[in-house]
């Protein structure tokens, strides 16, 4: 058998490439003459730039940025294409996982990070960039990252309007006199399957605010402080509208990349996809898995393992997904997947469940092809009787 092993990282757990291993040994336990391509995927998220920039043998650099609370944090960017092109993670620089959850406050983090590492990307001579923008700790339109590349966002007395979220409030203008001259030439792909708009009840502070510590109140005075600045953008002739999908993604860098650094977004799974060689490899396979740390009901709404799914269907491969746990309606997976199990083994609580996680993935992995196996025995006894 071929098989393909496709999964996104099981987030705080393993990474994409961790997850691979662990399925391609419980595969070879079962079936040691099996072929495994293991292709690490993400989708826009932490993993984004090292799923690329491996899969293209590319190398990666480090930069010291601004982390989401001030500081410094050591972020990287991979170059690829003999370093024309820089694959980057907002989450490497501005990420959610950086801050531990008591520190999450939205009115004070700040994308500068991000900005600071798409300048170093520059530097290092890249002509086409590649970010993922999911993961992120912020909710300040990206204002951190525009002023990291030369914009000035400005008060009513003509001043910097500070950082993070709370300074929205006070923007009255913005100067885009001393933005980066190369973010004219540079060509920009944002990798996010968010099609979130910018504002209102569906918009980046009342769907993803909460999630990054923002309470009611917050919500409510970051969505008017991002009407603000939309308003700014408008003004400044970089904008007509605020209502494009995908202008919300990652508590509004979508619409600062769109509108400030004339990015396009794409499918954060389908960029990933396509980089890592999973088009490439579908013909060879006999049998797709892929699998995330937590399946519910949003997974079938357009996340990394429903698109695997869906591609590998089209090409009329069947897909099986393990995952560390299913939620939600589970039997309604079986409409997207061929197969769909959890790798959970008894245990009682998270903790637990992490600990025991790679063997517990080689076990179902191995189960899986034992069932595959066992199922062409009996095809096969079957037809010598009948």
């Amino acid at each position: 058998m071929n098989i393909i092993a496709a999964p996104d990282s099981f987030k705080g757990n393993m990474s994409a490439p961790q997850v691979c291993a662990a399925i391609e040994a419980g595969i070879l336990r079962a079936d040691a003459s099996a072929r495994v391509f293991k292709i690490p995927l993400a989708d826009g998220g932490e993993g984004t730039a090292r799923a690329i920039t491996e899969a293209a043998g590319g190398r990666f650099v480090k930069a010291a940025v601004t982390g989401p609370l001030g500081g410094t944090v050591e972020a990287e960017f991979g170059l690829i294409e003999n370093g024309r092109v820089a694959a980057l993670d907002m989450a490497g620089a501005s990420g959610i996982e950086l801050i531990s959850r008591e520190r999450l406050n939205p009115l004070k983090a700040t994308s500068r990070g991000t900005g600071e590492l798409i300048a170093a990307a520059l530097d290092a001579g890249a002509r086409e960039l590649i970010i993922g923008i999911g993961g992120s700790a912020t909710n300040d339109g990206g204002l951190g990252m525009i002023s990291a590349l030369g914009f000035r966002v400005l008060d009513a007395g003509g001043e910097p309007v500070g950082e993070g979220g709370e300074a929205l409030a006070k923007i009255a203008a913005v100067d885009i006199r001393g933005a980066d001259p190369r973010l004219k030439t540079v060509s920009i792909k944002a990798a996010c399957d968010v099609t979130n708009p910018l504002l209102g009840p569906q918009g980046a502070s009342a769907v993803f605010g909460p999630q990054k510590g923002a309470t009611p109140e917050m919500v409510e005075f970051l969505d008017a402080g991002l009407a603000r600045l939309g308003r700014a953008w408008i003004a400044a002739g970089l904008a007509k509208d605020l209502e494009q999908p995908g202008d919300g993604a990652a508590g509004g860098i979508g619409a600062a990349l769109r509108i400030c650094l004339n990015a396009a977004m794409e499918s954060g799974a389908m960029l990933v996809m396509r980089h890592a060689g999973f088009f490439r490899r579908l013909p060879e396979a006999d049998l797709v898995i892929t699998g995330e740390g937590m399946t519910d009901g949003q997974t079938a709404g357009g996340k990394l393992c429903s698109v695997v799914a869906r591609e590998s269907r089209k090409a009329g491969i069947p897909v099986a997904l393990i995952s560390g746990a299913l939620g939600g309606d589970a039997p309604a997976l079986l409409d997207t997947f061929d197969y769909a199990v959890s790798t959970a083994c008894g245990q009682i609580g998270l903790d637990a469940m992490m600990k025991d996680s790679r063997r517990d993935l080689g076990f179902a992995a191995e189960n899986l092809v034992r069932a595959i196996l066992l199922g062409k025995k009996i095809r096969g006894e079957y037809g010598k009787t009948a």
